[in-house]
């Protein structure tokens, strides 16, 4: 009985640290969503909703990282529920750097609002490549939670998407410098803004990665996507 009830309480643990990891998750998604809406409509509401959000994210990441501490440390796991812990552990980090992307989003954008910049330059394009980040984000949220390989490869080429509109937006701003030097000073603000929605594809695909060592205990980080599919086969 006293394993049973052991048994029991570390399970309630790690649900009790799988839900909140997706209230973080929750609460980055959103974040996303309002620089996006930022970028879209120079809203400088959308901006201080960032940033406000960005106080609970790293809440959570040192509220996460303490207690998956002492469950390593009282539970001692192994195996496969170790594996779980270690990836959360790594997946709340990712997450949390997602949040800083944003809310670094977030600052540049209200520059560009309080220097009233020119909006002649391309921002469609821009808008585009955050809301293919934040449908990566919510895919990869959404196969970590239900612990699902079924859907990595397809996260991880999205991340290969995600990079070509970043390479294909910085030719386009080049371009619009080397015309007008005046928007030199805008464009770099633009190009800082499409780097943070690039790092936040990346650290999607750490999380897809992720799912692959929790559920087949094999590390594919700096690997390519042809060998993430011969391991989930």
């Amino acid at each position: 009985m006293p394993d049973q009830h052991s048994s029991s309480q570390f399970e309630a643990e790690l649900n009790n640290i799988s839900a909140r990891i997706m209230e973080m998750g929750g609460l980055v998604e959103s974040q996303i969503k309002y620089a996006i809406d930022a970028i879209a409509n120079y809203d400088a509401h959308a901006v201080s909703l960032i940033e406000r959000l960005e106080d609970r994210v790293n809440a959570l990441d040192v509220e996460l990282d303490a207690d998956l501490s002492t469950i390593i440390a009282t539970r001692q796991p192994t195996a496969k529920d170790l594996r779980m812990l270690l990836a959360i552990s790594k997946a709340t980090a990712n997450l949390e750097r997602i949040g800083d992307e944003a809310n670094k989003m977030g600052r540049m954008i209200k520059t560009i609002i309080d220097t009233q910049h020119s909006r002649s330059i391309p921002i469609y394009d821009l808008k585009y490549s955050g809301e293919l980040a934040a449908a990566q984000l919510r895919r990869a949220l959404d196969a970590f939670a239900r612990r699902d390989v079924s859907n990595v490869v397809d996260i991880l080429k999205q991340d290969d998407a995600i990079d070509r509109e970043f390479e294909g937006y910085t030719r386009k701003l080049v371009t619009y410098m080397m015309e007008d030097p005046r928007k030199i000073s805008v464009s770099m603000e633009l190009l800082f803004l499409a780097k943070s929605i690039e790092r936040i594809g990346d650290h999607s695909k750490n999380l897809a990665e992720l799912i692959v060592f929790m559920v087949k205990g094999k590390d594919v980080r700096h690997t390519s996507v042809e060998n993430v599919e011969n391991v989930l086969q």
